[in-house]
């Protein structure tokens, strides 16, 4: 049995039987791992107060080879990320968040730049910075990090930089390429998108939000990632499901 120790990221908590908890979290060197956090539902729990979705924890846990859940025996809370969550909005926008880490990351692979992005999101969103552009850049690296959606530097078909072609989304793929190699098929992507794109590889997220884009270039941004994502995954995320139609019914309302 190994014992192992390390900074981690809450992305979800499951009840099991009376008084235990699954919890599925993301660390740096670890990767995600999923373990039973035992008697986390009694009243007067070690845990009680220490694992909430999004917070960050310092977690201790036993692992046994071949066991798919590792056994939890200490969480101490490091930083809360309940204030995130005190509306509709940001309950659906953690949701959000944490299901591309439960879609994108791999058990027990380490990667520090998945780890890395989620918890400046999350520091982000605390100080305040706007959800909507957090969101954009969250999604797009995460696509990116995980080679999905490299930055759209040149076309792959002729090199030529798209930034002075225009670049095209063709249909069913997961990359972009110029206009002329696109041919008439294909979702258009607007300098602005382009930029943007650019933008989140040489800037962090603070950064981005001293010179923000327009709201309708966020928009843009997240359709062509919806996308993007759709096709390599072959479905959608629950989480964007929920928050679209929750979204259109308040316009509506």
């Amino acid at each position: 049995m190994e014992i192992l120790t390390a900074e981690a990221l809450v992305l979800d908590v499951v009840d099991l039987h009376d008084y235990d908890r699954i919890v599925t979290f993301l660390t740096r060197w670890q990767g995600k791992k999923r373990g039973v956090a035992q008697g986390a539902r009694r009243k007067f729990s070690r845990f009680g107060g220490q694992i909430q979705p999004l917070g960050k924890i310092n977690v201790t846990w036993r692992e046994k080879p071949g066991r798919d859940l590792v056994r939890i025996s200490n969480a101490e809370l490091v930083r809360p990320a309940d204030d995130l969550q005190q509306d509709l909005e940001g309950l659906l926008l953690s949701a959000y968040l944490r299901d591309h880490l439960l879609e994108f990351a791999q058990e027990d692979e380490p990667d520090d730049h998945l780890f890395r992005l989620l918890d400046s999101t999350i520091e982000g969103l605390k100080e305040g910075i706007d959800r909507s552009l957090a969101t954009r850049y969250f999604e797009a690296w995460i696509l990116r990090l995980t080679g999905v959606f490299p930055a759209p530097q040149s076309c792959p078909e002729c090199g030529q930089a798209l930034w002075e072609r225009g670049a095209v989304l063709p249909p069913m793929a997961e990359g972009l390429v110029c206009r002329q190699c696109a041919g008439q098929a294909g979702e258009s992507v607007s300098p602005e998108v382009l930029e943007f794109l650019l933008r989140i590889g040489g800037e962090s997220l603070r950064q981005i939000a001293r010179r923000p884009p327009g709201v309708a270039t966020l928009e843009k941004v997240d359709k062509l990632c919806a996308a993007v994502r759709r096709r390599f995954l072959q479905h959608e995320l629950k989480s964007y499901q929920v928050i679209r139609e929750t979204m259109q019914g308040l316009e509506r309302a």
